[in-house]
């Protein structure tokens, strides 16, 4: 059990990891503007991490029933199929997960 000012001073100092964080791209660029190599990094990056996420969740499929892999596939194509119907990510993330928790719950 941690002690009540153990605990604040792990909060003081996410908070302030975080702030800064947030804080230092703005005072790095702010006369002149952003070099290519970030908006380069910007633009691939988000693509590169949720590639990786795909890979990382699918990587142990049992294709050996229906049930080890109908549940991932159909979560699979719902998080796709939102994310180019209304192009938000934050909407086909929690719409895959759900539907894969309501699979794995209550179908397969």
């Amino acid at each position: 059990m941690l002690s009540m000012g153990y605990t604040i001073c792990i909060i003081v100092v996410c908070a302030f990891c975080t702030f800064a964080e947030r804080l230092l791209p703005f005072l790095i660029f702010r006369k002149g503007s952003v070099p290519n190599l970030v908006r380069y990094l910007g633009n691939i990056l988000p693509i590169a991490v949720m590639a990786t996420l795909v890979i990382y969740c699918l990587r142990a499929v049992d294709f050996s029933s229906w049930a080890g892999f109908m549940p991932q596939l159909i979560a699979v194509a719902v998080t796709a199929g939102l994310h180019f119907w209304k192009g938000n990510t934050l909407l086909s993330v929690t719409g895959g997960t759900v539907c894969y928790m309501v699979l794995i719950r209550s179908v397969f």
